[in-house]
Formats: C-alpha cells, structure tokens, sequence
C-alpha cells in the first residue's frame, strides 16, 4: 500500500463516523503507521492537521442537514461530534461568519472543505483517456475554437480572502451568490438556441484583494438587453477538462474542486502555461449526467 493510500483510507473512516469520537491513535493503527509519523503525513497530503480536518468535514456535513433536514440544531450539533450546542454554534460562525441559526434562517452558498482524493495528486492521464475517482469521471482534450462565442449576464467583485484555495477556504461562497442573482434575472437574456453558461473569474478592475467573477448564457453576436454585460471566449485553442457528477450540487461544488485542481497538475506535468482565466461552461441541467467542461488558454513554457 502506497502512503497516500494508507491516509486515505481514514479518510473514508472519518466520513463515516464523524458523530463517534475519533481518536488519533486509533486513526494511525488504521493506516498501519505511528500516531507522529501518521500526523505529519497527514498534513503533508491534506493541508491541514487531523483535527482541525475532522472539526472542518463536520460542519461541512452539519450545513448540509441544517439546510436539508428540519432536525433540532442540537441534534445536528450531536450528530456531527460536537459536544455540545454552544461549542457547536461558536465553531460555525468562526468558519462561516454566521450562526447555526442564521444560516438556517436564511441560508446562502457556503464553501466547504472537500474530502480529499488523493489518487488524483499520483495519476497522470494521456489525452482523450478517461480518469474514474471517488464520484468524478474526468477527461482531458485539446479543442480548437473558431470563431468567438459571446456570453451575456452580470458580474461582482469576490474577495480572495475566504475564497482561495478553492475546496479548502471555508465561508460565505461569493461566486455561488452571483450565480444564484444570475438565475433570477436570466430570462431576460435573448439566449440562443441550447446555449450554455459560463462563469468566469477574471482581474478585470477588481479593487485590490478581489478578482471579478462573471456569469452569462451564450447569446448570438448581436443580442442585446438592458441591465447586462457581455464577455467573450476567444477563438484560439484550448485544452479541455470535462467531467461529470452524480448529482449537479455534486458537480459544481467538490468535483468542480478537484478538476481544477488536476488540470493544474497535469498541465504543470505537460510542461504548459495557462493565462490568467478558465472558463466553466455548464450545459442544460436535465441533462441525464450532469456535466460540465473548463476551458483553459494554454500554451507551452
């Protein structure tokens, strides 16, 4: 068994027993290795020490049943291995902003830290050949764009802080906010036939500590409408991650995640350079297999 192998088998375990008490001695008799050696790895390859990996996965599973399910916020608190109600409320604000019960109340798009899979950090994939993970099916293209496609919808400064590394900040998820203002004014849009949409961050003229984020529906080259703007993906040619999820929550959130980061990996490994954006471009929700592509302006070193 290779090391990352070993760390990530306690991965798994922790997701499964998040609401027992999980000792670090009992964790490294897991990964057949010693309490220190077993939490220096585990930084190495997570980022993050195991505790404060475990106390991060809980809330992020406590979001889900406080926005999902109509549970007590102390059973909640229980059921996620916090011990008590006020230990519980305290640690969510400290990593959201916001109360337990604030969230509730109203809730909004929260980044989450993602379980990690380490597999993607140790396997290099040829062009056109498919990659399976933990809920990912991912592939890896080159596409030649001919003629320019233009996008029309809105955009909103994202502070960096909270946002980045994406899958590991944790707090209010800006850009998921922009999307969901997006999907309220969309139809107003004159989209063009099947057209899909885009969201992209860019430096545009973001103040400083912020980057602008951009979300639009394809439109044709002389659509127009009030209370928009537009962005264009030029033609040029582009290497392509497309990937698809079992559920499309799944697909723009951790597998989203994940892509990026492998796409960063593997054009590092081809010796590539990408420019300063990479487009998501999301196709029709009722799609059968929620799916999705980056775009990515790259050339070589």
């Amino acid at each position: 068994m290779h090391a990352w192998e070993a760390i990530q088998t306690t991965l798994d375990y922790i997701e499964t027993h998040m609401d027992e008490a999980l000792e670090i001695e009992a964790l490294a008799e897991q990964a057949a290795l010693s309490p220190f050696y077993y939490q220096r790895l585990f930084s190495r390859l997570v980022k993050k020490p195991v505790r404060e990996y475990i106390r991060l996965r809980r809330l992020a599973r406590a979001s889900t049943m406080l926005r999902e399910g109509d549970a007590r916020i102390l059973d909640i608190a229980l059921d996620c291995g916090f011990g008590s109600h006020e230990v519980f409320s305290r640690t969510f604000k400290d990593a959201y902003g916001l109360t337990p019960a604030q969230y509730r109340e109203h809730p909004v798009a929260l980044n989450q830290f993602d379980k990690p899979d380490l597999l993607l950090n140790y396997v290099l994939i040829d062009e056109g050949a498919p990659l399976i993970s933990e809920g990912l099916v991912l592939e890896m293209n080159r596409r030649q764009l001919s003629e320019p496609v233009r996008f029309m919808g809105i955009s909103g400064y994202v502070p960096i802080d909270g946002q980045m590394p994406l899958g590991e900040a944790t707090g209010v998820d800006i850009p998921g906010e922009i999307w969901e203002r997006f999907h309220r004014e969309k139809n107003r849009i004159p989209r063009a036939a099947d057209s899909r949409e885009v969201g992209v961050a860019c430096m545009g003229d973001a103040p400083e500590g912020c980057f602008t984020y951009f979300t639009g529906a394809e439109v044709g080259s002389d659509a127009g409408a009030d209370g928009f703007m537009t962005w264009e993906l030029p033609a040029r040619e582009y290497v392509v991650c497309g990937f698809e999820a079992e559920s499309f929550e799944e697909l723009v959130t951790a597998a989203l995640n994940k892509a990026v980061k492998y796409s960063a990996q593997w054009l590092e490994h081809k010796g590539l350079t990408m420019e300063a954006y990479s487009p998501e471009i999301y196709y029709q929700r009722e799609q059968a297999v929620p799916y999705m592509e980056l775009w990515m302006p790259a050339e070589k070193k």
